[in-house]
């Protein structure tokens, strides 16, 4: 039996399917019985819990072989991550308690960062996982190239996407939700002993201008970058109602001064098989 956190959205989704693809069993962890209604149908077994629920994670996961541990994002933390430990002392304490195999997590490209950033909420996680002893497979993924979904309608309405990311031609490792479910659904029936971390981006890095020209691809029309400069981040991003909008902007200066990177700038990461030009024609 596999546990799966996250099933409802695009990674645990794609996990699930996979391995029911493969006639794997599945217990479909989800908030919201309603939302776990489509899951049934696919012959999941349902478990009601929330991440900070510790009593009803430890009955989610009792009885699994493997447990997928996907934590929710928050984006405006608060000072010192408050929500995120409360969420990983609820998963540790109902994996202590479930003892499953083996555990999955997935993390993030930038979660071995010395600097604190939003990822950081993942490397507290990390280290939580860590301390278990069980095996343990940490999944550190690149930026998900799905967020373009963000730039779709100044794409569409006025041909421009405005980037954080910059500059406009540095190549990024990104990668495709799908190839990370699918990747997913392959190291969680893996048996292993210790910890091992597996980094996975896309089959090439995109830039800036490689998402513009993949809009003008599938739109038909011209796309160009424009940069949201760097001193405007703060404000703008308190006027869309951030109240500590400080390890967001971390996390974007490490992505484009370099100090969140894969080990060896990828040299060893597994490439996926989506690329860009695929994900954005679905987004659009």
């Amino acid at each position: 039996m596999y546990a799966i956190t996250g099933i409802t959205g695009k990674v645990g989704g794609e996990l699930a399917k996979n391995l029911l693809a493969q006639g794997a069993p599945v217990r479909a962890v989800v908030r919201d019985a309603n939302k776990g209604e489509a899951w049934a149908r696919l012959g999941c077994e349902l478990a009601l819990a929330e991440m900070e629920d510790a009593a009803a994670l430890t009955k989610a996961f009792t009885g699994a072989t493997a447990a997928f541990i996907l934590p929710p994002s928050d984006f405006d933390p608060e000072p010192g991550y408050p929500e995120a430990r409360r969420v990983i002392d609820s998963v540790v304490s109902a994996l202590k308690a479930a003892a499953p195999e083996r555990v999955l997590c997935l993390s993030t490209i930038g979660a071995d960062a010395t600097r604190d950033n939003l990822l950081s909420q993942r490397t507290m996680m990390e280290d939580a996982l860590k301390a278990l002893g069980m095996p343990l497979t940490i999944l550190h993924p690149g930026w998900f190239i799905e967020n373009a979904l963000w730039d779709l309608p100044s794409a569409r309405d006025a041909g421009v996407i405005y980037s954080f990311l910059q500059p406009v031609d540095k190549p990024f490792p990104m990668v495709a939700t799908r190839d990370v479910g699918r990747v997913a659904g392959e190291l969680i029936q893996e048996s292993h002993r210790g910890t091992r971390i597996v980094e996975l981006e896309g089959p090439r890095r995109v830039s800036p201008n490689d998402l513009a020209a993949a809009f003008g691809r599938a739109l038909g029309k011209p796309v160009r970058v424009e940069i949201v400069p760097r001193e405007s981040w703060e404000a703008l991003f308190r006027s869309q109602g951030m109240k500590n909008p400080q390890p967001r902007i971390s996390m974007l200066d490490g992505f484009n001064e370099g100090w969140i990177e894969f080990r060896d700038r990828g040299a060893a990461s597994i490439k996926g098989r989506i690329d860009v030009d695929a994900v954005v024609a679905g987004l659009v």
